[in-house]
């Protein structure tokens, strides 16, 4: 009897063990793709910042989950040049495992929040990809597979992703492809789209909103709305550096947060520090404080062409015909990258935050004791974040919030 119980508590220890290893492995996984995806962010934003002045918005979960899936039909160069700008895991099972935990746990559904994310697989009709990639895509990356006719039928199908966005982003990105943008060249094309709303933890009271002025640059001075949190209720997560303010503002689940980096004084000095190191380090030092929150209302909405950003930053590969290399797709090395566009939206209001972003890649063949005050009347930074992974969702810059 004794030398069963002991044989019995051994096969549960090594259980346990097993399961924890295999937690343990599924998190590690999951960090790598939100640490990627993160330095992804930064370097994206830094890009997109020093080219064009004013407001920025993108997911950047949304283009790094669209490459992923490119990613899977790269070979040679182009799938070094993928994988390193966008920071992928190298090991094929590790990534699958990793992507496929993270895109389910984000549909998981939440009485809090509205959150989830969307992929798509559209193939010209009669075209022929390996079954392992329209596998790969299915199983790990939850993507709908969909045959489309863009040969004789190029707008109705470039119509119909089209709608497959808009209504995946409950109507918040519209016309991702615009007309013109795929032709009878286009093989394939893939899609990512991700939605989210939620309410603000602590909501501002409208009554409190009033007109004020925003610096936008020396010399120009717009009026906005501006909320407001003020009080013995006005307790936030809050950090200061010399010449920093952090603020964090949770979201009512408590799961998800919209990060605000407010400089003092040099937006451009703000931009260059920009990393994902940085960005660890700002959350490891907010604690809870009593601080007057001044925050304006906004809505951005923007677009971006990605292949030259895409290009400069180290991937000039796979948008170049008879460079690229997608033989993982169809055994050949005739497609490459068309166009690779991103488009999002943010509303921002005294109830809470919607967001949407989406992502579409054409690939074609060739042919108090001190009372603080947060008061974000100048160009800021804002993040939205899964707070326990510090996964970046959204990323942007208010330079203008009346543009």
């Amino acid at each position: 009897m004794r030398r069963n119980l002991i044989i019995l508590l051994l096969s549960f220890a090594f259980l346990l063990n097993v399961l924890y290893s295999k937690l343990l492995m599924n998190s590690q996984g999951k960090d790598k793709i939100f640490t990627g995806n993160n330095n992804f962010a930064f370097e994206f934003y830094s890009k997109i910042a020093k080219e064009e002045k004013g407001n920025i918005f993108f997911s950047p979960l949304s283009i790094s989950s669209a490459f992923a899936m490119v990613y899977e039909g790269a070979s040679g160069k182009t799938a070094e040049e993928i994988c390193r700008v966008f920071h992928f895991q190298k090991q094929n099972q590790e990534r699958w495992k990793s992507w496929k935990l993270v895109l389910d746990e984000m549909n998981s559904k939440n009485k809090e929040y509205e959150l989830y994310i969307a992929n798509a697989l559209w193939i010209q009709e009669g075209f022929q990809i390996l079954p392992e990639y329209k596998e790969v895509i299915e199983k790990y990356y939850n993507g709908k597979v969909k045959n489309l006719n863009f040969v004789n039928r190029t707008e109705y199908s470039r119509e119909e992703i089209n709608r497959w966005v808009e209504e995946k982003t409950n109507k918040k990105i519209n016309n991702l492809f615009h007309p013109g943008s795929l032709n009878q060249l286009t093989k394939l094309v893939l899609t990512n789209a991700i939605y989210f709303k939620g309410e603000w933890m602590r909501e501002f009271d409208k009554k409190e909103t009033r007109e004020e002025d925003f610096k936008v640059e020396r010399g120009k001075i717009v009026k906005v709305p501006m909320m407001r949190i003020t009080g013995q209720n006005a307790r936030f997560n809050y950090a200061e550096l010399e010449n920093l303010q952090i603020l964090e503002m949770a979201y009512k689940g408590n799961n998800l947060s919209m990060i605000i980096l407010l400089p003092r004084k040099d937006m451009e000095s703000l931009e260059n520090s920009l990393s994902e190191r940085n960005f660890k380090n700002w959350l490891g030092i907010l604690k809870e404080e009593r601080v007057d929150v001044f925050f304006p209302k906004f809505k951005l909405n923007k677009k971006y062409v990605l292949n030259d950003n895409i290009k400069k930053m180290g991937a000039p590969a796979a948008f170049t015909p008879g460079e690229a290399d997608f033989s993982k797709i169809d055994r050949t090395r005739r497609l490459y990258i068309q166009i690779a566009i991103h488009q999002s939206f943010v509303e921002v209001n005294e109830e809470g935050t919607s967001a949407g972003g989406a992502t579409g890649v054409g690939i074609g063949i060739t042919a108090i004791p001190v009372k603080k005050v947060f008061r974000a009347d100048h160009p800021f930074i804002f993040i939205i974040q899964e707070k326990d992974s510090g996964n970046i969702l959204f990323l942007g810059k208010v330079y203008d919030p009346t543009n």
